[in-house]
């Protein structure tokens, strides 16, 4: 069994069988500012950490006032640096906005600073809309997702004798310091390249719930054995929101679906919206269709409720790992779902 494997099964929880882990972005809402919610993730960060929560990843987005983790790098020290135990990593850097070079001495460093405990999600969405993916990419090359992971690889581990970049290293990271290597989607595009690469795949449920069964089958079907996987490792993020009630779950999760519904129906992105306006906001029809939908195979709830979808898409989808996400417009609300996730999993809290 590989160490993935073995990692997993020792932090699994008593009650679902797999281990929990947290994907943040940093919520901005209207009622608050960037650097506020860089304060409630850093708190946050410490949390899931005490919690026994397996790994807490960020996710790279751009020119979207309501998100505030554009650089998970970034993030990602500072989580590392205030926690001890917890992995911390990306969820994921969108390898085409960037050089293979420049992410792997990123996370080089990254994992040099903190050995063990870093996880380098690669994806290959732009993050945000086409002009500002042009803005991103404005010197970059060749954007071929397989190509932009062997030349990372190669950065790390070297390249063959006569590749284009034979003999240039990422420092720190070249012969020793490489991060866990993770591919990042929502389509069978990304899950059949992590099953030709042998690599763990991490799938988000909680934007493209209709694709989830058909690309964790092409992962599974795809995968070939690599030296650092033996077998197939599928983790499912979800949108998770876990509260006394159901009544107060739905509510704090309509802010997201909100968003969602909004940005369905042509209007910018913008801040999340607050709690007093997701109370006051006139529904329209379609709004409110859009985000039925959207959260109807969320894990959205009181415990109960949780633990009974949780369990359900779980015997669906046999993943290894499931992520939750609670982008909610009041920290004490985000704080308070994690809280109550892991003492319903019973997690080895610190």
């Amino acid at each position: 069994m590989s160490g993935l494997h073995d990692a997993a099964r020792a932090a699994a929880s008593p009650v679902f069988g797999v281990p929990l882990s947290v994907l943040d972005v940093a919520p901005v809402t209207t009622d608050s500012s960037a650097p506020a919610a860089l304060a409630d993730a850093t708190e946050l960060a410490a949390l899931v950490d005490r919690l026994g929560y397996l790994r807490l990843w960020y996710a790279e987005h751009h020119n979207m006032p309501g998100i505030a983790s554009s650089a998970p790098e970034v993030l990602i020290a500072n989580a590392a640096a205030r926690t001890s135990r917890i992995r911390v990593g990306s969820g994921g850097v969108m390898l085409p906005n960037h050089s293979p070079l420049v992410v792997a001495e990123r996370f080089g460093t990254l994992e040099a600073l903190h050995p063990g405990r870093i996880d380098l999600g690669i994806g290959r969405a732009p993050g945000t809309d086409h002009r500002t993916m042009l803005a991103l990419r404005r010197m970059a090359g060749n954007d071929d997702l397989l190509v932009l992971l062997h030349e990372l690889h190669g950065f790390f581990k070297g390249f063959a004798p006569g590749e284009a970049y034979e003999g240039i290293h990422a420092f720190p990271g070249y012969g020793g310091s490489m991060p866990a290597l993770w591919l990042l989607g929502s389509s069978g595009y990304s899950a059949q390249a992590a099953g030709l690469m042998g690599l763990p795949f991490a799938f988000a449920h909680h934007f493209s719930a209709r694709n989830t069964l058909p690309a964790l089958e092409l992962y599974r079907s795809s995968f070939e054995a690599s030296p650092g996987l033996e077998r197939p490792y599928a983790q499912v993020t979800a949108f998770c929101v876990c509260a006394d009630s159901d009544e107060e779950a739905n509510l704090l999760a309509s802010a997201m679906a909100l968003s969602f519904a909004q940005r369905n129906a042509g209007r910018p992105p913008g801040p999340l919206p607050s709690l007093r306006q997701v109370r006051n906001h006139v529904w329209t029809e379609a709004e409110r269709a859009f985000a039925d939908g959207y959260l109807a195979p969320q894990l959205i709830g009181s415990p109960a409720t949780v633990k009974a979808k949780l369990d359900a898409l779980l015997a669906e989808t046999s993943a290894d790992e499931v992520m939750a996400i609670a982008s909610v417009p009041d920290a004490a609300a985000r704080a308070r779902s994690f809280t109550l996730l892991a003492e319903l999993a019973q997690l080895p809290a610190a």
